[in-house]
Order: structure tokens, then sequence, then C-alpha cells
């Protein structure tokens, strides 16, 4: 009966160690993409997250903008920072989240504005 037992044990610990070398192996490999994809964005991209803590991506979602156009990012700014000014019953929170989603998106442009100027100073050969 303990032989049973035994083998019934390490049958279970098999399965589990390799349910869990699995799992490691799949978290491995989407930390991979996870980086190779900020690695497209740029670095100068990357480190702009880092300082405002937004992405690109969830200060797009924050002003509600699908592509960047300064004109864009600045009529859904002063609509959504008058929207949640304190004074008129918004949040202060809510105001502050979309100062930095602003913040990070004129970063942004300036960013492709820098890239810009840099392809077109280039020398043609």
């Amino acid at each position: 009966m303990a032989k049973y037992l035994a083998q019934i044990i390490v049958m279970g610990v098999q399965v589990v160690g390799r349910a869990f070398a699995r799992a490691l192996r799949q978290e491995f490999a989407a930390s991979q993409a996870a980086a190779d994809a900020r690695g497209r964005a740029g670095h100068q991209s990357a480190a702009a997250s880092n300082l405002s803590g937004l992405s690109l991506q969830e200060a797009q979602q924050i002003l509600n903008v699908s592509k960047l156009s300064p004109e864009e990012v600045q009529k859904n700014y002063e609509h959504l920072f008058k929207v949640n000014d304190k004074s008129v019953g918004g949040s202060f929170y809510l105001q502050s989240k979309v100062v930095r989603a602003k913040e990070r998106l004129d970063e942004e442009l300036r960013i492709q504005a820098q890239e810009d100027r840099e392809k077109g100073q280039t020398p043609k050969t």
C-alpha cells in the first residue's frame, strides 16, 4: 500500500513540475515579446513612459485620442480638464490624470518631431 501511495505522490509531483515549467516558459516568452514591442517604440518613448508613469496607450485612452495630433490632444484635454474641475463637482484625481496624460502625449509629440527633424537632416548618399 505504501508503494502505491509513493508512486501517486511521485506522479503528482511530476505533473505539477511539468505544469510549472510550461508556465515559466510561457511567461518568459511573453516577457520577451513585451520587451521587443517596447524596443520597437524607441528608447526615448520608453524613458518618457517611465518618467510620467503612463504608457502612450494609457495616455491616449485617458484623453480619448486615437492618433497623435496636437489639435485633437489639446481639444480633448481642455474639455476633460473643465469637466473634471473640482468647482463644478468634478474629481481632482481625474483632473490630475488628464494633466499627466496630456504631458505624456506632448512628450511623445516632441519625440516624434525630433525624430522627423533628425531624419530630414541625414545626408543623402
